[in-house]
């Protein structure tokens, strides 16, 4: 499913225009980037949680050279599913 067939199914389940449907999702995606960006966990009950996790600096190996390289530190978003979520894609 594409963000274009989402905002469709969007759109009939809550009953309202595709255009307003797709102001919602881009509403919802703005909100969870600002506030992980942010520092802040969003937690949606039935869905998961989205955060922000640090990987620590490391050392790793030019596949092409096989030279030892220095890996920085950095920050990545994660997401965690709900127990629910993972339950009903088993």
């Amino acid at each position: 499913m594409n963000k274009a067939d989402f905002i469709k199914e969007l759109a009939g389940k809550v009953n309202v225009t595709n255009k307003q449907a797709g102001a919602i999702l881009d509403a919802f995606v703005e909100i969870v980037v600002d506030s992980v960006k942010a520092g802040d966990k969003v937690q949606i009950a039935g869905l998961g949680s989205f955060e922000i996790k640090e990987r620590k600096a490391r050392t790793g190996v030019n596949p092409q050279t096989g030279a030892e390289i220095k890996i920085a530190a950095s920050k990545v978003p994660a997401f965690k599913p709900a127990k629910n979520f993972k339950e009903a894609v088993k």
